[in-house]
């Protein structure tokens, strides 16, 4: 696995650059899900705005005004926190690598580098300003479309999205939450997904109702940027091997310089054994469950199993001979389901790509989203370790019951769903 760059480009190319550490593959992953997604919903806001399904909100703006003593005041602060922090995590690249959160959440940082970097954005505003500076400022009247809130939408979803994931994945690991709660919190691993869309989409209704526009077609246009952003994030989990991974495949074990091996179920009994509390899950209790599922030869046996070595989390046991920071492996082989996830989701953008043209009312596509994320991920949850609720006979996850919800919400937006209101072609 690489957790960080640094580990990217000494497995891929053979170059050691320590400085590389403070880019981590799984924030690197999420951040490029979401710049594709705004690409995505930008494509389709435009879309629908030229089929007149949006209505621009008319707002007021005041012209060739010299910098006020806020504008100025905020680049500052903007300049010396991108000096201070961002620079100074470059500066310091051999000590922020192994704890890049607690960095940037500590007072540490570049001074000369942040009053300088503040000083340049205050001149760059002030000159800027002072360029377009009328002799008498003037007011015009901008239609402004969903398509140019598109930045407003992604930070609001961004912002709610991960507050969601981290409070829905607290209740999924409430042991590990209650024993670090700060640490679960600030951690770059540990989000749920649905908790994060959940609230994301409470977030951005309110939003689209404070703003005039309709919420519907802001659905319709986010739903396959939503599930080509999933898909992306997961192969941030793969790649930095964050936890998010399936049960044990127990035709996979480890040896121990960290390579991983078809072994019988035998072999696999007897590491359970030698290391009991690896292949115990700490919230549910218990004895992780596995099952034995070897590949044919013809066929790598990265898809069965993976037993991510210098996995991010440091989760397994240690490699013989390795003192590096990610010097861990599992036991064991264990499901990648993650890649499982973004090979999945990815292919299921371009089909909703392709057919996201042929609904005729507003919340069809958002519905048929609904269904296949529902479908996909209670598919993947059977090979996956979460806590159970106990209801009689049934004992479902909670990502299951969510998809559940989500997959019945869904077939009624797709196939029941009528607007009072006649709408034109989505």
């Amino acid at each position: 696995m690489f957790p960080d760059f640094h580990y990217l480009f000494q497995s891929l190319f053979g170059i050691d650059i320590p400085g590389l550490a403070i880019v981590k593959t799984f924030g690197f992953f999420v951040a490029m899900g979401f710049l594709f997604g705004a690409w995505v919903i930008s494509k389709e806001l435009q879309r629908k705005k030229e089929q007149g399904l949006f209505q621009p909100e008319i707002i007021t703006e005041e012209i060739g005004k010299p910098a006020t003593s806020s504008e100025l005041i905020g680049m500052g602060i903007l300049g010396f926190l991108l000096g201070f922090k961002l620079i100074g995590m470059f500066l310091n690249s051999a000590a922020v690598g192994h704890d890049p959160m607690g960095f940037i959440l500590s007072m540490k940082g570049s001074w000369i580098t942040g009053i300088v970097l503040a000083a340049v954005f205050v001149y760059w505003k002030y000159s800027s300003k002072k360029k377009q500076q009328l002799p008498q400022p003037k007011q015009q009247r901008v239609a402004v479309y969903p398509h140019h809130r598109v930045a407003d939408i992604i930070f609001i979803a961004a912002i709610g999205g991960f507050a969601g994931a981290k409070i829905f994945n607290a209740f999924e690991t409430w042991q590990d939450f209650i024993a670090d709660p700060i640490g679960n919190l600030f951690s770059a691993s540990g989000l749920t997904f649905y908790g994060g869309l959940i609230v994301a989409t409470i977030a951005l209704y309110l939003y689209a109702r404070k703003k005039k526009f309709d919420f519907r077609h802001l659905c319709d246009a986010a739903a396959p940027a939503l599930i080509l952003a999933y898909g992306i994030g997961r192969l941030g989990c793969q790649t930095a091997g964050d936890g998010d991974w399936g049960i044990f495949n127990s035709a996979y074990t480890t040896q121990p310089d960290g390579s991983m091996v078809k072994s019988s179920y035998q072999d696999y009994q007897a590491m359970v054994t030698k290391y009991p509390n690896q292949f115990m899950d700490r919230n549910l209790n218990q004895i992780t469950p596995n099952k034995y599922a070897s590949g044919p030869s013809w066929l790598p046996d990265w898809i069965f199993a993976q037993n991510f070595k210098h996995n991010v989390n440091n989760d397994g046991i240690k490699i013989a001979g390795d003192e590096g920071e990610y010097n861990h492996v599992l036991p064991a082989g264990v499901f990648p389901t993650s890649l499982y996830e973004a090979v999945a989701c990815i292919l299921l953008f371009f089909v909703m790509w392709r057919v996201r043209k042929r609904f005729g009312r507003p919340l069809q596509m958002f519905g048929l989203y609904l269904i296949i994320a529902g479908i996909e991920r209670f598919l993947i949850e059977l090979m996956r370790v979460n806590y159970k609720y106990n209801w009689g006979f049934l004992h479902p996850t909670q990502a299951e019951i969510i998809s559940t919800c989500l997959v019945i919400a869904g077939l009624g937006l797709l196939f029941f769903y009528k607007p009072k209101e006649k709408t034109e072609t989505v």
